[in-house]
């Protein structure tokens, strides 16, 4: 699987990931925050693994060549 995330929406992924499970954490008793939960732990898994479906799925790729 070649990778296709990368630099600032690396960083951005990460942020995003971890502001959507600690308000998911906090709210675990409502829908919304258990959906910010899951949402959270998506993002930031792509973030780590370097891979998203949906920018494979639209031929975006943010990883650079200098990232291999």
């Amino acid at each position: 699987m070649d990778r296709n995330v990368g630099g600032i929406d690396r960083l951005l992924r990460f942020g995003a990931g971890f502001t959507l499970l600690i308000y998911g954490y906090r709210n675990r008793e409502t829908t919304i925050g258990t959906l910010a939960f899951i949402a959270g732990s998506d993002i930031l898994a792509t973030a780590i693994i370097q891979r998203c479906p949906i920018n494979a799925m639209f031929g975006i790729d943010t990883c650079g060549e200098e990232n291999w």
